[in-house]
């Protein structure tokens, strides 16, 4: 991230323009940073981003049945991608190496509401 100087490691995010469904804006940030398309999409967060100084709002999707399909990274997009384990995730956010604020928000709230993701299937 420019402003820290700094890579961060980070779920797939992005913005839309107003007037645009966040769902619409989600499905085609996850196609572009990860390439996949999902056929099930739940809303399971909604927080003011720094309510102090904007009015940016961040809507947070669980996309699951997932279908590869290919990136199309922006060319300003340095991007590493890497696929973990839930318990894998959640635990990185809780020892502080996953510091992005929707990241975080999003991993602890979906393990309160989705342990079953934190069991590792045999």
């Amino acid at each position: 991230r420019f402003p820290l100087n700094a890579y961060s490691w980070e779920i797939p995010e992005g913005g839309g323009p107003l007037g645009i469904n966040p769902l619409e804006s989600a499905k085609r940030e996850l196609q572009e940073e990860v390439g996949y398309a999902a056929d099930e999409w739940t809303e399971f967060l909604q927080m003011d981003l720094s309510n102090s100084v904007t009015n940016e709002r961040a809507v947070v999707f669980l996309a699951e049945s997932l279908t590869f399909l290919g990136t199309s990274h922006e060319d300003t997009e340095n991007l590493r991608l890497e696929r973990l384990h839930f318990s894998t995730l959640y635990n990185q956010v809780l020892n502080g190496s996953i510091r992005d604020s929707i990241s975080v928000a999003a991993v602890l709230k979906l393990a309160t509401i989705r342990p079953d993701f934190l069991e590792i299937k045999k």
